[in-house]
This record gives C-alpha cells, structure tokens and sequence, in this order.
C-alpha cells in the first residue's frame, strides 16, 4: 500500500514543473538548490547544511557553486520572465546535476527526498530522450534537404536542355547571292 500512496503524492507535481526548473549552466543540465528545497519541502538554508556536513559526497560534477556572473545573469532572465526567486548575488547557489540530486535523497533520507528524486531523475532522462529525437529528427532533416539540393540541379538540368530543344534555329546568314553561278549542263565553250 505504500507504494500507492507514493505514487500519488508524486502525481501532484507533473513532470513538466520539474523539467522547467532544468537550466543548462557550464554545459550540464543543473537544477538550483532553492528548487530543489522546494520539491523536497524544506528550507534552502537546512538543504546546504545537510550538503555542508556531508561535502565528501558532492564533487564537482555532481555539484557546483555559480560563480557571481552566473547569478547575476540568472537573477535577470528570472526578472525577465517573472519568477520570484531573486535571489541577493552575495550568495550564489549550488547548482546540482542529476547525480548531485540522485546524491541529495541518500543525504536527506525523508520518503519525500525519495519520492521527488525518483521524480527529478525521470525529468532529466525525458529531457535527454527530448534531446536524442531532436538530434535524430534534424538528422533526417538535414538528409531529406540534401536529396532536394540534387533534385533541384537534375530538375534544373533537365530545363535547360529543353529549353535548348524549344529555342528557334539560329538563322545562317544568307551567302553571298552575287557570286557568279555557273550554269548547270554543257556548255558550248
């Protein structure tokens, strides 16, 4: 009965909310430590002591610190885009990949940590599968376009010849009528 109820405490929260709070930063699919306190429903402050006690479990590609650029620039599309997570950029957050936040649930121990892991991993993994189809679809993409670029030269070719074919004869210029004819048949010279 329990994994009943698991599955519907995770159903509340689609999917799709987690994938928003995906970012792209230093070229890894991260999601930010004031995210992941609210999935996990506790404060930012005691998830970065529970990541402060437990440091040995969080190298850095499972889990970085932005730099004061990064913040400010994150600070601003947030702004743009209306979030409420302004955050002061004299305190950058960590930024976790999906093994950082498979880390955080062995960290937090809580059934929720658990439960909203399993949630962030399956996002990750529908992205990466987002990513791969579009890869493979602009390769099809880029084939198809090339097929058509040759199309097009045969197509032109094959123009140009008939137009060649439906072009008027070019008209020889007409010789020279006053040249002397000679008469046809015997003469008597």
């Amino acid at each position: 009965m329990k994994s009943n109820e698991s599955k519907s405490e995770t159903s509340i929260i689609p999917i799709e909310s987690v994938t928003q709070r995906i970012f792209l930063i230093r070229g890894q699919k991260v999601m930010l430590d004031v995210d992941l306190a609210e999935l996990f429903e506790i404060t930012t402050k005691a998830l970065n002591q529970a990541i402060k006690r437990n440091t040995s479990r969080f190298p850095e590609d499972f889990m970085f610190k932005l730099t004061m650029t990064e913040t400010e620039i994150l600070n601003r599309s947030q702004f743009v885009t209306g979030s409420q997570k302004h955050r002061d950029p004299r305190f950058p957050p960590y930024a976790f990949t999906e093994h950082g936040v498979a880390m955080l649930a062995s960290v937090l121990k809580s059934s929720r940590a658990i439960q909203m892991n399993i949630l962030v991993v399956r996002a990750f993994i529908r992205i990466r599968e987002i990513l791969a189809s579009n890869k493979e679809l602009a390769g099809k993409i880029e084939d198809l376009e090339r097929e058509q670029r040759l199309q097009n030269r045969h197509i032109n070719a094959i123009y140009s010849m008939v137009n060649k074919l439906i072009e008027k004869p070019v008209e020889k210029p007409a010789e020279k009528t006053e040249e002397i004819r000679k008469p046809i048949g015997f003469s008597r010279n």
